[in-house]
């Protein structure tokens, strides 16, 4: 989800929020090796191990991901395993293109807001209108954690529909200050919410070997929300009243949502938590196969005996082990992934690319977007391949690389035209491994890594940590810009990126084609 999606500044330097039959082959059969992969903290006791019996099929002795067999004429047979949950993926990542389309559908028209409302001129308001949107996110990340143990995914999904519809309406109906931050307000609350649901529903329903997969849909879903509002906000260059079309606009995909969830299914591992085994049966006999139900409900029965419910979780079992070390890991990937600066660099492409002739905001934003929207196509081909932890690492040192370039041009600038070239490649290639990695991967891997009991907790936590530094950066950004200068700014946005390859390399474990419970036991019996 853009892993943690960051924002882009006004002109007038406020923030701005921006930014599945199952397997169809005969010979797809259980690989017979045992597996055992581990990654050790420095206190060497936290690892994922797993057994003959437990290892997910298909998967080669050195953790190298799934291997497809070839066909009696030498071929390659393809594996459809993830086909029958990507409805319910697509469905639920239409969530994530609402938070998209929020992002961008202010980034043009909140001059003729301003101009319309009567708080022109007034850059504390300006930004006051564009900042609600991340206070109401931090307390629905906070609350989405006792909806999801209470009520379930799906319905969460339908009951967070209400402020985000409600609130686009009031923002498009607004004649006055208030009315316009009570309805940006809402939308932040109901994004907050499906921030921390969207990529819990997707890991709790996608299948193990396809998990990383789908889950980078909700980035991919965020992306075209971006494009799409871009391209409708044209318009509002010329009409000063068109946001109020594209705000109600708004409204429609939360109304689709709310329909397309009471046809989705639930997740298995809540099922079997609120007692509803049959139920959950028959989700895994229907999107996992047949061959996996006994097995898989045997393991989260296992978890649940020895952990508890969800729907019974205490914000005071963070403090116990693992469920602390996973939330401090969730919490400080999203604070590295910020102070990386991705929303400064964000903030300067549109000056970076009118060096190199082009002048339009819109038309530049658009480029990002689009240079964002293929880096989350490259992670969904690479996510079950290469592992959630080499994106994440591969990911963090291409950031580095890009803003040392980007700087040096800045800083050392030999020739104009070259160092404008240099300048736009630092920044292409910086937003796109973002996207490859440290946007989807954050975003992925927490709830991966969080046990049944906590993962709502442990995620509403890690998002809400997530919005306190998106919102911190962006307010700090400018004035160290002014301090500093451009270049060593950009130089320590760099630094930021070593050090969080660095805390990917010794504090994250690799967690593809494994089973959420598998991993958990592993964690459990440390």
């Amino acid at each position: 989800m853009l892993g943690a999606t960051p924002f882009l500044l006004t002109s007038k330097c406020h923030p701005i929020i921006s930014l599945y039959p199952s397997t169809i082959s005969s010979n797809l059969i259980k690989n017979p090796f045992s597996v055992s992969v581990s990654r050790s903290l420095p206190n060497k006791n936290f690892k994922i191990t797993g057994t003959k019996q437990e290892q997910a099929p298909d998967l080669d002795p050195h953790g190298h991901g799934n291997k497809i067999p070839d066909d009696e004429n030498g071929g390659k047979e393809v594996d459809f395993g993830w086909l029958p949950a990507f409805p319910h993926v697509l469905t639920a990542s239409m969530s994530n293109f609402l938070f998209g389309y929020h992002i961008g559908v202010m980034n043009g028209p909140i001059v003729s807001i301003a101009k319309e409302l009567g708080f022109e001129g007034n850059s504390f308001l300006e930004g006051l209108v564009v900042s609600i949107f991340i206070g109401g996110a931090f307390i629905g990340s906070i609350s989405c954690g006792y909806l999801l143990d209470k009520l379930g995914c799906r319905r969460t999904f339908q009951l967070d529909t209400i402020p985000l519809v409600l609130g686009a309406i009031v923002s498009a109906q607004a004649h006055s200050l208030d009315e316009i931050l009570f309805g940006r307000f809402l939308v932040g609350l109901g994004i907050g919410v499906n921030t921390v649901l969207v990529p819990i529903y997707i890991s709790e329903v996608a299948p193990t070997n396809f998990r990383g997969f789908l889950g980078t849909f909700s980035q991919i879903g965020t992306c075209l929300g971006i494009i799409v509002s871009l391209f409708l906000a044209i318009p509002s260059e010329y009409d000063p009243h068109w946001w109020r079309i594209i705000l109600y606009l708004a409204s429609a995909p939360g109304i689709a949502l709310a329909l397309g969830m009471q046809f989705a299914v639930d997740s298995p591992r809540w099922l079997c938590k609120a007692g509803r085994v049959d139920d959950a049966r028959g989700v895994i006999r229907n999107l996992w196969g047949p061959s996996k139900v006994d097995q898989t409900i045997e393991e989260i029965q296992s978890v649940i005996r020895n952990d508890g419910a969800d729907l019974d979780s205490s914000w005071l079992d963070l403090f116990d082990d693992p469920h602390f070390r996973v939330a401090s890991i969730g919490g400080s990937l999203f604070i590295l992934q910020q102070l990386a600066g991705i929303n400064g660099v964000l903030y300067f492409s549109s000056l970076t690319f009118q060096d190199v002739g082009i002048t339009s905001s819109a038309l530049a934003s658009l480029f990002v977007g689009l240079t964002n929207f293929a880096g989350a196509l490259c992670a969904s081909y690479l996510m079950d391949k290469q592992g959630r932890q080499v994106l994440l690492i591969g990911s963090y040192l291409g950031m580095a690389m890009s803003m040392f370039v980007t700087a040096g041009a800045i800083s050392f600038p030999v020739d104009l035209e070259i160092s404008s070239n240099l300048s736009i490649l630092g920044t292409i290639m910086y937003i796109f491994s973002f996207a490859v990695g440290a946007g989807p991967v954050t975003g992925l891997i927490i709830p991966e890594l969080s046990s049944s009991r906590t993962r709502g907790k442990i995620m509403g936590f890690s998002f809400s940590v997530h919005w306190v530094f998106n919102f911190l950066v962006g307010l700090f950004f400018l004035e160290l810009v002014e301090k500093f200068g451009l270049g060593p700014v950009y130089a320590g946005f760099g630094g930021v990126s070593l050090l969080a390859a660095a805390f990917a390399y010794y504090f994250t474990v690799e967690t593809k084609g494994r089973s959420l419970e598998e991993i958990e036991m592993s964690l459990r019996n440390r």
